[in-house]
């Protein structure tokens, strides 16, 4: 595999989690809203899986009330999905040179391994059914498998010495002026 085609690959492994980074932080604000919906979809397979509609009919009811009677509480997920958004932007930084910022993608890592503590402790103390904890866990799998992938092209790309830079595009390099003479 040529250079250039390693950091296509990288490239588009990154897209990937930036994309799945905003995507789950736009989805943090209107949770009521989507809960709602959702709700509403699963409601005709209800008598297959009685126990996941009933957990989404749960969420969305205290959603819905807590909206109601302390809207403020709201501004908890607020922070977690602008917390998603700056995450995202950590990531320009690998997309534009992944060898010298391979330490975001590191941290990427070991983000998606502290979810597996946190969804194992926290979800039984807070009420959290099996079955969701299992959703929650598979954000960090399924963050971790592009990220390593990632990862681990990276370090061959570095270990092969540095990429040729591209010559800059003619519409791009300003005219030179005429040397005063």
């Amino acid at each position: 595999m040529t250079s250039q085609s390693r950091l296509r690959r990288i490239l588009i492994l990154l897209v990937v989690v930036v994309v799945g980074l905003v995507v789950s932080g736009l989805t943090a604000f209107p949770l009521e809203l989507e809960t709602r919906y959702l709700l509403r979809s699963l409601q005709p397979m209800a008598p297959r899986v009685p126990a996941l509609v009933d957990w989404i009919r749960r969420v969305h009811d205290g959603l819905a009330d807590t909206g109601r009677r302390y809207p403020f509480m709201a501004y908890g997920t607020d922070w977690l999905a602008f917390a998603h958004l700056v995450i995202a932007v950590a990531f320009w930084g690998p997309l534009r040179d992944p060898v010298r910022n391979v330490w975001v993608v590191k941290f990427g890592m070991i983000a998606c391994a502290g979810i597996a503590p946190l969804a194992l402790i926290c979800g039984p103390i807070r009420g959290i059914p099996p079955f969701w904890t299992a959703v929650d866990l598979s954000f960090g799998v399924f963050g971790v498998i592009p990220l390593a992938l990632a990862y681990r092209h990276i370090r061959v790309l570095e270990r092969s010495g540095p990429l040729a830079a591209p010559d800059p595009s003619p519409a791009l390099v300003a005219p030179s002026s005429p040397s005063s003479v």
